[in-house]
């Protein structure tokens, strides 16, 4: 096991893949990976299918049946992900006991383009808990206002909810509310609190995107200074707000009946800026209690030289608000950035499912 990832699992932070493919699974790669590189869970979407589903034929044999049966596109699309997910679940298996259900998730994701419907979300949910059949799944909803309920009525269900696309602090807040009274319904419904576990994705790399290019366009000193700085400072003052929230009283009920943390997960942290620390979104959101999900690029990185210094997430807070002073001095309101970018993220996950479609379309076409 490398010593960087080593010493970050030491400091209470989960590393997950973000990525998974059928070719990973059969050659054992994905094995490997949780041996040498402490990798604990894996994170996928329809970019990631659609990537995997390109590369090699090891879903031709699957995609062959699928054509014999007269299996319908959309169907032959769940068919396909939910057994890697389901594979993926059995290698990560002796994680998920040995953590006692904390780790060893595999995440896939409910058709982006329901985002906005919150009771074909909550069914596709329970559909999807059902098919991949693995206690050490994890579904993957969007923290749209229309998925907050979902969210709520996912884990009332017993059903362990992956809450992604989250940028703002504002709308963290009612993801944590989402799953407290997602919990409290569950304890109605006699489910035991202690098998639901939940992550809440915060996106990190995609804040300084949009900021940067806003900075860029002033060109000042002022402009220069702040460069890269908001995404951790967006998701330090998130975990501020988790190590609130998860303090509280109405925490302190659901804990005492077995109910267990939705942990921060840092998402979106492959660096985009070649001028940055390729490991910025690793080395600076140390913190226990939260998950951090590695494109393979990053996780690389952090492998061949990465440093971990200590916890560095839970610390800086005022420093944090300073940055957002500084942005919106410069006439840069996080508010408005964070709606643009979950807008944005929404389409971006509809764009992808459409063209995962396609993909597989063509897989099945090509089997005719």
């Amino acid at each position: 096991m490398s010593e960087s990832t080593k010493a970050l699992s030491a400091q209470g932070v989960s590393i997950w893949l973000d990525d998974i493919s059928r070719e990973r699974l059969v050659s054992g790669n994905l094995r490997e990976l949780i041996d040498s590189s402490d990798v604990v869970g894996v994170t996928s979407n329809p970019s990631i299918f659609q990537k995997a589903l390109e590369q090699g034929a090891a879903y031709d044999e699957q995609t062959k049946d699928l054509v014999v049966r007269g299996v319908q596109l959309e169907e032959a699309v769940r068919l396909l992900t939910s057994y890697d997910i389901r594979w993926a679940c059995d290698v990560l298996k002796p994680v998920y006991e040995s953590s006692q259900g904390k780790d060893g998730r595999v995440s896939i994701e409910v058709d982006p383009r329901i985002a906005h419907e919150t009771d074909k979300t909550t069914a596709e949910a329970k559909a999807l808990w059902w098919l991949v059949d693995r206690p050490n799944v994890m579904i993957k909803i969007p923290a749209t206002l229309a998925g907050l309920p979902a969210i709520t009525a996912a884990t009332a269900a017993g059903i362990s909810v992956n809450v992604t696309l989250i940028f703002s602090i504002e709308r963290y807040l009612k993801v944590m509310e989402a799953y407290l009274a997602g919990l409290e319904q569950a304890r109605t419904n006699g489910v035991d609190l202690s098998t639901v576990r939940s992550v809440a994705s915060f996106f990190v790399s995609r804040v300084d995107t949009e900021i940067d290019k806003r900075l860029d366009k002033l060109g000042t000193d002022e402009a220069k200074a702040v460069r890269g700085k908001a995404g951790i400072a967006n998701a330090r003052l998130a975990y501020e707000a988790f190590d609130q929230v998860f303090a509280g009283e109405r925490w302190q009920s659901l804990a005492a009946d077995g109910a267990n943390k939705q942990r921060p997960l840092w998402a979106s942290t492959g660096v985009k800026d070649p001028n940055y620390d390729d490991t910025m979104y690793v080395t600076q959101l140390v913190a226990p209690d939260t998950v951090n999900t590695m494109p393979e690029a990053t996780l690389n990185a952090l492998v061949d030289h990465g440093t971990i210094t200590g916890q560095t997430a839970n610390t800086g807070y005022d420093e944090a608000r300073a940055v957002f002073a500084d942005l919106s001095a410069l006439g840069i309101e996080i508010d408005e950035v964070t709606e643009l970018l979950e807008t944005e993220g929404v389409q971006k996950f509809m764009d992808s499912w459409s063209i995962l479609l396609e993909g597989v379309k063509g897989q099945l076409d090509a089997v005719k």
